[in-house]
């Protein structure tokens, strides 16, 4: 689920749709959060759909780290990639603004972090644009990426958090056990998806399409 004072306007013919704020969005603010409407594909059922529905889902979903594919039931898939982008995944599985985002902006985060099968060009146009996003973005990107996560962690609990309350139990543990000084923090790297690892059970909480 992406945050409520969001919204989907035409960018231009090559982007397509994007996501914007309505609403100024403080840093530190949970900008995306995975619920219990989000759809989970197991790779044997992605295998089974025609060409167009699995253009479609490579399009509009991301690959978690059990190797799960998650396409979101809202406006959140239209959400675009920019390598300076304002909001980003983190170990924890949500989405945090990097920094304020101003209402009329349009949110972004990178792509690098979906567990990418293939090379994608960009052209961001920000002067710290990638030009192609690899499937080795993990190794090259993650001390950056969490580098710009830890600060936006420190501001959570000081502004607004409309989705927290969407947010799993376990989820809200660790990141309260880590803003407690309890537990260490949980890189980026707890996202990536290393083939072999079992995925885990089956549960209520999703629609996970099986094999």
């Amino acid at each position: 689920m992406i945050h409520p004072n969001t919204e989907v306007r035409f960018v231009n013919p090559t982007m397509g749709y994007g996501v914007f704020a309505t609403a100024d969005i403080p840093l530190g603010t949970i900008v995306y959060v995975k619920d219990r409407l989000e759809i989970e594909m197991t790779e044997a059922a992605y295998s089974r759909l025609d060409d167009h529905h699995k253009d479609l889902v490579s399009k509009y979903s991301y690959t978690d780290e059990n190797g799960i594919r998650i396409l979101s039931w809202d406006h959140a898939k239209y959400v675009n990639h920019r390598c300076d982008c304002n909001t980003i995944s983190t170990g924890y599985g949500f989405e945090i603004a990097i920094r304020n985002i101003w209402k009329g902006e349009e949110i972004s985060d990178d792509y690098g972090l979906f567990n990418l099968e293939e090379e994608i060009p960009v052209a961001c146009n920000c002067v710290c644009c990638r030009k192609t996003l690899r499937p080795d973005d993990f190794e090259r990107c993650h001390h950056d990426w969490d580098e710009k996560i830890i600060p936006a962690l420190a501001k959570l609990t000081d502004v607004h958090q409309p989705l927290m309350k969407y947010m799993d139990d376990v989820t809200r543990k660790q990141i309260r056990a880590y803003l407690c000084g309890e537990e260490p923090y949980t890189s980026v790297l707890a996202l990536q998806y290393r083939k072999g690892h079992p995925s885990p059970e089956k549960t209520p909480d999703s629609m996970r399409l099986q094999p």
